[in-house]
């Protein structure tokens, strides 16, 4: 219902602006979030976000724990640990591709907050109950992280590709590389017909599963 002249303005909080910052960003990318178009959009002079935010920085940290507060949401550790990980990375994956304009602003920040703290022990969690320990449990925390985010962010900066230029990217895997010279070429081409049939599901079920499984020879040793 909209507000009457009257009506008091709702108070302004941090989750307010971050919800509001979230929709500029989906609705117009990242370059478009500043403290005046989002005093703009929540109908206060941008001063009054400054009272939240402290610059923008600290409003992009808020935005990657929002990001990891819906990855991270209900999920319960699982009696097997490589269901774990692998419930873990397709969240933060979902999360990513939901917001993707908020992924690549974030991508590679470490929050330092109650959801990160929590996804951290999900992982290493699941690599304790794997036999990974000690700094070996942590290197591998780090890398497998790296590597879920690092997908997740990749997919992300593909979604905000202008809709042509995105068409012609995969086109390339049935034209250009279909056409690869097989005698200069010779191991590209020998499987230049299976590339376009290998879709982005596939590739992160890949790139996941294969790290599970470095973990689970990495244990059995």
């Amino acid at each position: 219902m909209p507000t009457t002249p009257d009506a008091p303005r709702p108070r302004l909080t941090r989750d307010r602006v971050i919800d509001a910052a979230v929709a500029i960003m989906d609705s117009d990318g990242a370059d478009a979030l500043t403290f005046r178009s989002l005093g703009r959009t929540l109908d206060v002079d941008h001063t009054a976000v400054l009272r939240h935010f402290r610059n923008k920085n600290d409003l992009l940290l808020a935005l990657a724990d929002r990001l990891l507060r819906e990855a991270v949401g209900a999920i319960e550790p699982s009696n097997d640990w490589r269901e774990t990980l692998r419930v873990l990375g397709h969240s933060v994956r979902s999360a990513c591709r939901t917001h993707p304009h908020v992924a690549v602003a974030v991508a590679g920040r470490t929050v330092r907050s109650e959801a990160e703290f929590a996804g951290a022990d999900l992982v290493i969690g699941a690599l304790l109950s794997a036999g990974i320990e000690g700094a070996e449990a942590a290197s591998y925390y780090r890398a497998l992280v790296d590597v879920a985010l690092s997908y997740a962010a990749l997919e992300a900066a593909i979604a905000t590709l202008p809709a042509d230029d995105l068409a012609a990217d995969r086109l390339a895997w049935s034209r250009e590389y279909q056409s690869v010279d097989p005698d200069r070429f010779p191991n590209l081409a020998s499987v230049a017909e299976h590339l376009p049939d290998v879709d982005d599901q596939d590739q992160f079920e890949v790139a996941l599963g294969l790290f599970i499984d470095a973990i689970e020879v990495r244990a059995s040793r």
